[in-house]
């Protein structure tokens, strides 16, 4: 391999392809949980910390994807909690103790499921949130990379890792450090975890939808909002859960 767009492209193409094929069937239990929850009036909240806030963003809000979903974002202890922005840094993923104060600060109903995404899945704020989901009797599923995860060592008090709480885990393909070409000298470029967890929520989204049309219900999906007459299709569908999801932070 050279650093190369074109190798890079080679790799992504090829770990995207190992990564459908070997998480089908957990892409297929992830979308039964959130098909469930949708059918009995539930939201899907998504969290991600880092680069995996992007994941979130997949499942919670753009063109194509279901309606009842909120993200869950650090930055909510500012914009919704009132604390000071100083509070925002890089070492804050690592706090335990703001996960609580999170799941305090969303919406969340009794039949609310959760999709957390982390690539280490190791650090203590994602760690004790997958934690608290389960302890209140939430469905929970977990996107991270088996190889990273493998081989870090939990920044939790309790020594667990994400994994260790969801009801179904899936292993996004990144290697361990992300980054894909080697650099002469050491190091990586070209990081794969963001593009594959991406294609994974797309997936479960799409399968999420085929449920429900197999059961005779109208999916709730948002069309996108620079197109004629998206912006009515999705604030009447917003409107049934008012107060339970939240857009714009």
């Amino acid at each position: 391999m050279t650093v190369s767009a074109e190798d890079y492209l080679t790799v992504v193409t090829d770990t995207m392809r190992r990564v459908a094929a070997s998480q089908r069937e957990a892409v297929g239990r992830a979308a039964d949980l959130i098909a469930d929850a949708v059918r009995a009036d539930g939201v899907v909240h998504a969290f991600g910390t880092g680069h995996s806030e992007a994941l979130a963003m997949e499942i919670a809000g753009r063109a194509g994807g279901l309606v009842p979903t909120n993200r869950i974002a650090l930055r909510d202890l500012v914009l919704v909690g009132g604390a000071p922005s100083d509070v925002l840094g890089p070492l804050l993923e690592r706090d335990p103790s703001v996960a609580h104060r999170l799941y305090e600060l969303a919406p969340v109903g009794p039949r609310d499921v959760f999709v957390l995404a982390s690539n280490s899945g190791v650090n203590g704020a994602m760690v004790e949130f997958a934690s608290l989901v389960k302890e209140k009797g939430h469905g929970l599923v977990a996107i991270t990379s088996a190889q990273h995860s493998g081989q870090m060592t939990s920044r939790h008090p309790s020594g667990r890792k994400l994994a260790d709480f969801a009801d179904v885990v899936l292993d996004n393909g990144a290697p361990y450090g992300d980054a894909t070409l080697p650099l002469p000298g050491g190091g990586a470029v070209g990081a794969v975890s963001s593009i594959t967890a991406a294609l994974l929520a797309q997936q479960i989204t799409v399968e999420v939808v085929a449920r429900l049309l197999a059961a005779g219900e109208r999916p709730p999906v948002y069309l996108s909002a620079n197109i004629a007459g998206g912006d009515e299709h999705n604030n009447a569908l917003e409107a049934r859960y008012a107060g339970r999801i939240r857009r714009g932070s």
